[in-house]
């Protein structure tokens, strides 16, 4: 009888499910809830890098840090239009 080793055939991923989380969060903060998505982005990211170090959860604290940014911006045009802010498109 002979025995296989699987060892060769697994390859690992340094990729991992709160890198996707937050990229996820990142991007969809972009469109929707900026102030509530871009702070998990970054919080996904910052773990995702502690344990794997992968470049996803680079781009999941960066993405975070565009939500946020562009939520202060939306803030600020509100304020200089008193309080209201409109999107027209066209």
């Amino acid at each position: 009888m002979s025995s296989y080793s699987g060892s060769s055939a697994h390859k690992t991923s340094r990729t991992s499910g709160l890198a996707i989380a937050g990229l996820v969060c990142g991007i969809v903060g972009l469109f929707v809830l900026p102030i509530v998505l871009g702070p998990l982005a970054i919080i996904f990211g910052a773990v995702a890098l502690h344990q794997t170090g992968s470049t996803m959860a680079k781009w999941d604290i960066g993405l975070g840090v565009v939500d946020i940014l562009l939520m202060i911006v939306m803030f600020a045009v509100a304020a200089n239009n008193g309080g209201s802010f409109t999107w027209n498109v066209g």
